[in-house]
């Protein structure tokens, strides 16, 4: 009974993710949709189709020659708790609940895993532990005590068994922290590392060894990061470090060349921790010590900067932002998501947490990670139980993709919707490319999405709808365009085969900058290339009102639109468009009336410095630019 329950459980909650066997029409868009109230879980709607033209809609515009980062994959942690949970169901129930993990078809791809060094938070053990324990008082500096036995009994096996069903599956190991007789205190709860270099060297030793255990025992390591949260100097009763930049360099230094000899796929990946530090680290820092707010950015400063491929990022802190500061300045490294979990208060109610958990992540995690230039979307634990664990000391409000219920029943939650409607049809080595997003990861109302062109030449668009209410709206690639309805806070994948469509090569507008005849304090909101910032005239449309681009230098384009984003009536209602090369002389290139939010205007072959929109008619609504794109 208990294996029908679950098989029935999971056919539920996964609708129709096998998806359809047959090639789709080159014009076909296929859809899944998943709501708050749950009336739709990863639903396969009925395909829709691109016809030409353009829609008076919101127009979410997909540009295909725009490319951003490549994505390593989407998932969460098999933590030791994780294992616990899912080896207390018979073999036949835990085959499906990994099928519906793992498996890209019958289930919803996880892509990326992030694995705990030894012990966590999350740990079904009496006692917290590493790989290499000895005795209080005692060292080991020869690592001869190190065993990865503990991992063989559940950990590993599930790991393989992942890696069979989704063979693209790429894993990231993170320690909580170093063996005890490594660090002052001799405790795997806080402390720091002893400052001494034969230390350091036995530690990066201690990694080296892990990642060679786990290659040879089937599960190579993708990603290496050096500490989980090294600026949390009090984790609650769990094994945490305290590592401030020039340890973490000191570790790296000494690792680097190791692992570069024993494990060349094995990326080491800096830092770990919050979008910001969090206040509590800050009011923890030891009296005359640096709190290191900057610290990913004093990391990559660094001469062991040579062996970082990038920065990992939680969520507790902070917002998404933080992920393209740093990537502008450290261009050349890259920037993975790695962990977050939903949180709720005692009392909530199961739809409230189901509710707020799928609506913050999807602005936060799926599209606000991803939309700053994060490689990798990861959760925390996989599978928890109906209590949020087991665990020892840390969370007691965490929640897993799925999670065993009292009555032997696995459920899926909300992660496992925002993880899904990502890593089933994103592909791993997929690349992110431009599409116009309304929305905010604070929330606006507005609508949220990021486009990703997968290996295969597909096409995947997430879109969020952030308002309580139904949001209609239009997709346009090229010249080809359809509309599309979403109920209140839903989330929804469309997918497209290569289109056979000519598009335009986008003009780059950074180093540009506008003014505006009324306000001009705003001006530049209007060519940030950030549909969630907008300028508007903040009064009535009337004749004459207008922005000005100085594009810095004669730029060539032949294309320019006009988005009035999510504000509905705020097109302007007539325009004329002009240029010049000196900003004193101008020469109109076309004028017209717009009847919809995105108005798209073809010109023949123009090169100039300055660029002029103006106003040519009148309205009760004010005016509004989201977004000026110019194409070449």
């Amino acid at each position: 009974m208990r294996t029908q329950a679950i098989g029935a459980a999971l056919a539920l909650a996964l609708g129709s993710l096998t998806g359809p066997a047959a090639a789709q029409p080159d014009n076909q868009v296929h859809v899944w949709v998943t709501t708050p109230d749950r009336a739709e879980l990863l639903h396969e709607r009925a395909p829709v189709n691109f016809q030409p033209g353009a829609s008076p809609r919101t127009t979410i515009t997909v540009e295909p020659r725009t490319s951003y980062q490549t994505m390593d994959g989407f998932g969460a942690s098999i933590t030791d708790s994780s294992a616990n949970v899912l080896y207390r169901l018979s073999a036949a129930d835990r085959e499906k609940t990994l099928r519906s993990l793992f498996d890209p078809r019958a289930g919803i791809g996880v892509s990326f895993l992030r694995q705990p060094v030894g012990s966590s938070d999350f740990t079904a053990e009496a006692e917290h532990y590493t790989y290499d324990d000895v005795p209080a008082g005692r060292t080991d500096f020869a690592l001869k005590h190190f065993s990865i036995a503990h991992d063989e009994q559940q950990i590993l096996p599930l790991l393989r068994r992942a890696k069979q069903l989704n063979p693209s599956l790429k894993v990231m190991a993170t320690p909580w922290s170093p063996p005890a007789w490594m660090k002052t205190g001799d405790s795997l709860v806080g402390g720091r590392l002893e400052d001494d270099p034969a230390v350091y060297d036995a530690y990066a030793r201690y990694l080296v060894k892990f990642v060679q255990a786990y290659t040879a025992a089937d599960v190579p390591i993708d990603f290496l990061t050096i500490q989980n949260e090294p600026q949390n100097r009090n984790p609650s009763a769990y094994p945490g470090t305290d590592m401030p930049v020039r340890q973490e360099a000191a570790v790296i230094s000494a690792l680097g060349p190791l692992l570069l000899k024993a494990s060349p796929r094995t990326k080491i990946l800096g830092y770990d921790h919050n979008w910001t530090t969090h206040p509590g680290d800050i009011a923890s820092t030891p009296p005359g010590e640096d709190p290191e707010t900057d610290y990913p950015y004093k990391l990559l400063r660094t001469s062991a900067a040579r062996w970082i491929a990038g920065t990992a990022y939680h969520c507790y802190s902070g917002d998404p932002s933080a992920q393209t500061a740093l990537h502008k300045a450290f261009p050349s490294k890259g920037i993975w998501f790695s962990e977050c979990s939903g949180s709720h208060g005692p009392n909530d109610t199961p739809p409230q947490i189901f509710r707020g958990t799928l609506t913050w992540h999807a602005r936060n995690l799926m599209l606000g990670t991803t939309r700053n230039w994060a490689k990798s979307v990861v959760n925390w634990n996989i599978a928890l139980d109906s209590t949020g664990g087991p665990h020892l000391g840390g969370c007691d409000t965490c929640t897993g993709l799925v999670t065993l219920q009292t009555d032997g029943t696995v459920s899926t939650d909300a992660e496992y919707y925002t993880i899904g409607h990502l890593s089933k049809f994103v592909k791993p080595g997929a690349v992110r490319i431009g599409s116009t997003s309304y929305g905010t990861t604070g929330w606006n109302g507005q609508l949220m999405s990021a486009a990703f062109r997968n290996p295969d030449g597909s096409t995947a668009l997430v879109v969020h709808n952030e308002n309580d209410d139904p949001r209609s709206f239009a997709v346009a690639v090229g010249d080809q365009y359809f509309d599309y309805e979403l109920p209140g806070g839903a989330i929804a994948t469309f997918t497209w085969p290569r289109l056979s469509v000519s598009t335009l090569n986008p003009v780059s507008l950074e180093g540009a900058t506008a003014t505006a005849s009324v306000n001009n304090a705003e001006a530049g909101l209007a060519i940030d290339a950030d549909g969630s910032t907008i300028w508007q005239s903040k009064e009535a449309q009337a004749p004459g009102q207008s922005v000005q681009v100085d594009l810095g230098a004669a730029r060539a384009f032949r294309r320019v639109a006009l988005d009035s984003g999510g504000n509905l009536g705020d097109y302007a209602r007539g325009w004329e468009v002009a240029i010049s090369n000196d900003s004193t002389t101008w020469r109109t290139i076309a004028t017209g009336t717009s009847s919809g939010q995105l108005t798209t205007i073809d010109v023949r072959p123009v090169n100039a410095r300055y660029l002029r929109i103006t106003s040519t008619g009148a309205a009760g609504n004010w005016w509004t630019l989201a977004d000026v794109r110019l194409y070449n």
